[in-house]
């Protein structure tokens, strides 16, 4: 049935659906490859046989191996600093090392190393597949001259050069290890020791050049060391000079590291310092004297503050007296002669030592102001000091970026000098980080490889093959398959009609004509009809049981008891739609219903011309009111059929007209009432509109596709113009179909489906209700 969602005027608008829905399938590619199979055989067979030429006419190939370790732990003869940066090893840098193995300084040292200028393989033509072709063919007799190369031409040493680096180059493979820093570098050539030869070779110029790069880096820094160090030392001196010239200037005397003025300075102050103590204690000691009266001269605190041996032994002598007076004044009384001389030498003793005391005090005031006036003195020279030492910090100021300008060039000088010293070093011990851990051998046979060539041939010819296959499926659009039908339509096939074998169809008319030879009375259908007939001839048969399909799928879209109206159309003309409308009648009137079959194609009447040749009344007169439907309907003799003819006198142009009439939908009407079903031949689709004209007449409508011929995009297009025939599209049907493709295009129907009804013809034959 068709996929139909609700459109304009009530009727609704088919959707083809472009894609299918479930996919590829397993039975879906084995299909594609019984369809395709002869085309990716000889796509196949094509690239498997190019391979082999390829094989058997190119020159075999060697294939030579050398490995490279590029290391960063290299040999280091002196403790040294490097002249120039080393970076890291990462898998960037080991990157840049594969390059550097491919680029051209690399390989004009092995072409100048080996000679490969001389060499005809490097500076010749390029032994190609085309140039071994053009090589084997001027061999044979008579095409000598006609593939003359240049060998008489001057070439200069820079295109032999040239040459031979490009020759090299495009036979040259330098590829990383994996994630190693290990560089592998490959050499193809048609000889196995050059190619280990070149290989190896390549390896040793790498390393040579790597050498030679780190001395001339090393050269260039130390010619530029040398100059900057004429330069540094100049300016060092310059700076050094500067420093002395401002040190005289502004008296900035050093000594032990120090300015003398801040030496002096801070001897100033020490001694200030203590001249300020020793003015304090002179003051103290004086001030203690002026304190002391007579009474208390003898006082053992006066004796220890002043320290002086006469007051100690005057205080001693004075104690004795002291005692001695005690003593005797206790023994004797105070007034013993004896204890009032003790008082009179105590008092004597007193005055002693105040004459001692003013002594002390006159001494000691001389002592204070001494002190105070040195004290003076080195205050006023301090305060000098601190002026003069204001401006020598001022001038240090100055100084200490003189000296510091002084001491950078002079640093800058050292570290260069040292540089300079380590690259001279270097240069007598050049290094690099690559070294040969594996040379290469002779070389392995690496070209052409048979087996990867017949593999990639393979591979080539089956995809090749398969596309080509693809394309043809792709280019070839026409509908071939009820899947094709109902995808890209959206129309259900009610079955597909095998295209019927004529030897089979000329037996069956003449056993036909045989039996009613000179029975047949007026207005009878002949009785030798062929394919009109096919569903007689052959009631087993694809072909019949089909038509049967058509009749189930007419019979459930109608009441039991109503009347039903088929029109059997196509897109195009010769799809078969008057074979298959003539069939479908011919097995309802024989399924025991009566049927009626108008041929309706007023434009061309292909169903009277084979039925009822000698008609002459039809369809027309009865629509212009000359005759009745009595008059003109003619009968099958073996099924019974009634068939309306449509006989024209001339050709008219109003076809569409007649066939939307009132008399028209009036004949249309009197013969439901006296059938079970009108099948209508109606004119195709595509050239008139006269099956658009009469579709308001007609109940279901039977489009007829010859197989592998008919496009999907004109059913859709004409379909897409008659809404009403596809609102009432009963389904369509494959006509013509060829049994042997289809086999191979619906594999899951080929074992069983088709060879079923080919058993049943075999072994029943005809029926026996056949009439002849």
């Amino acid at each position: 049935m068709l996929k139909r969602s609700p459109g304009q005027n009530g009727y609704a608008a088919m959707q083809p659906v472009l894609v299918d829905e479930n996919g590829f399938s397993l039975p879906d590619i084995i299909g594609f490859l019984r369809r395709q199979w002869i085309v990716i055989a000889v796509a196949l067979a094509v690239t498997v046989v190019l391979g082999l030429t390829y094989v058997l006419i190119m020159p075999p190939q060697y294939t030579a191996k050398v490995q490279l370790l590029i290391d960063s732990h290299k040999v280091t003869p002196f403790t040294q600093q490097p002249i120039l940066s080393e970076l890291t090893l990462d898998s960037t840098l080991v990157d840049s090392q594969v390059e550097s193995l491919r680029s051209e300084v690399v390989g004009l040292l092995v072409v100048q190393k080996l000679r490969l200028t001389e060499d005809p393989e490097f500076v010749g033509k390029a032994q190609s597949l085309f140039r071994s072709l053009v090589s084997k063919i001027a061999n044979f007799p008579g095409f000598g001259g006609l593939f003359l190369g240049t060998e008489g031409k001057v070439v200069s040493d820079n295109e032999l050069s040239r040459r031979a680096l490009q020759h090299l180059k495009n036979n040259l493979m330098v590829q990383r290890v994996g994630r190693t820093y290990v560089v592998e570098v490959s050499y193809r050539s048609f000889d196995s020791e050059r190619a280990a030869i070149i290989a190896n070779a390549i390896g040793e110029a790498y390393i040579t050049d790597a050498v030679q790069a780190n001395f001339n880096a090393t050269k260039r820094a130390s010619d530029w060391l040398q100059d900057r160090i004429g330069e540094l030392r100049q300016e060092a001196d310059t700076a050094d000079r500067a420093v002395q010239d401002y040190r005289a200037k502004h008296n900035l005397t050093e000594a032990s590291g120090r300015l003398v003025s801040d030496q002096q300075l801070t001897d100033v102050n020490t001694q200030l310092v203590q001249a300020r103590v020793a003015t304090a204690e002179a003051k103290a000691r004086l001030d203690r004297i002026l304190t002391i009266d007579e009474t208390s001269a003898t006082d053992a605190a006066v004796a220890d503050s002043l320290r002086s041996e006469v007051i100690n032994k005057i205080r001693q002598q004075y104690l004795a007296a002291a005692k001695r007076d005690t003593e005797i004044s206790e023994r004797y009384g105070i007034d013993h002669p004896a204890a009032v001389n003790l008082r009179r030498e105590m008092q004597q003793l007193r005055s002693i030592a105040m004459q001692e005391l003013r002594r002390i005090a006159e001494a000691t005031r001389s002592d204070y102001e001494i002190a105070k006036t040195r004290q003076a003195s080195l205050e006023r020279s301090l305060h000098e000091m601190i002026g003069n030492a204001n401006d020598a910090k001022q001038a240090s100021v100055a100084l200490r970026t003189l000296e510091s300008s002084a001491q950078s060039y002079r640093t800058l000088y050292d570290s260069f000098l040292q540089r300079l010293v380590d690259s001279i070093q270097q240069q007598s011990f050049p290094k690099t980080e690559a070294r040969v851990i594996t040379a290469a051998t002779k070389g392995r046979k690496s070209e052409p490889n048979t087996l990867f060539v017949v593999g990639v041939a393979v591979m080539a010819g089956l995809f090749g093959g398969i596309g080509i296959a693809f394309a043809r499926e792709q280019l070839d659009c026409v509908l071939k398959t009820r899947r094709q039908v109902e995808n890209l339509l959206g129309i259900e096939c009610l079955g597909v009609l095998p295209q019927v074998d004529n030897k089979e169809v000329q037996k069956h008319q003449m056993a036909a004509a045989a039996q009613y030879v000179g029975k047949l009375g007026p207005r009878i259908i002949a009785v030798e009809l062929g394919l009109e007939r096919q569903v007689v001839h052959s009631p087993f048969s694809l072909f019949t049981e089909t038509m049967r399909s058509i009749k189930v799928a007419a019979d459930i879209s109608t009441a039991v008891d109503e009347a039903l109206l088929i029109g059997v159309v196509s897109a195009m003309p010769g799809e078969g739609k008057s074979t298959v409308a003539a069939n479908l009648a011919q097995l309802l009137t024989k399924a025991g219903s009566r049927a009626l079959l108008i041929d309706s194609d007023l434009r061309y009447p292909t169903l009277t011309k084979r039925m009822a040749p000698k008609a002459r009344t039809g369809l027309l007169q009865i629509l212009d009111g000359s005759a009745t439907a009595d008059d003109v309907i003619w009968q099958d003799p073996i099924t019974k059929l009634d068939f309306l003819p449509a006989f024209l006198e001339r050709p008219i142009a109003h076809s569409a007209d007649l066939l939307a009439s009132p008399q028209m939908r009036q004949l249309i009407e009197d013969m439901r009432s006296r059938y079970k079903y009108v099948v209508l031949d109606l004119p195709p689709l595509g050239p008139v509109v006269d099956a658009k004209a009469a579709s308001q007449l007609i109940d279901k409508f039977l489009l007829v596709i010859e197989w592998g011929e008919t496009s999907p995009i004109a059913v859709q297009e004409m379909l897409g113009s008659a809404e009403v025939i596809q609102a009432r599209l009963l389904g369509a049907v494959l006509n013509k179909a060829d049994v042997a493709a289809l086999k191979r295009m619906e594999p899951h129907q080929a074992k069983g489906f088709y060879s079923y009804y080919s058993y049943l013809e075999a072994k029943l034959g005809r029926t026996a209700d056949a009439p002849y």
